[in-house]
């Protein structure tokens, strides 16, 4: 049982990294062309749904985190 957490666990860390890695950081290319960083933006489309899966993969990382104490 302990090993199935521990694979669970490195599945999730490797996929919470690569989705931290691939959201989007800063005004990108808009800076250059004088475009306002200021400006309040809301997250859409794949942007929201990269956040979104973001924020499951630290839920299920954490609760699969805290039963493996429990299981010790």
């Amino acid at each position: 049982m302990q090993t199935y957490f521990s694979i669970a666990q490195i599945v999730l860390s490797v996929a919470l990294i690569l989705a931290i890695l691939f959201q989007v950081r800063g005004g990108g290319l808009g800076g250059i062309f004088g475009q306002s960083d200021t400006v309040y933006r809301t997250k859409r489309g794949v942007e929201k749904t990269l956040f979104q899966l973001t924020v499951v993969l630290i839920v299920l990382f954490v609760i699969i985190s805290i039963v493996m104490l429990r299981v010790n």
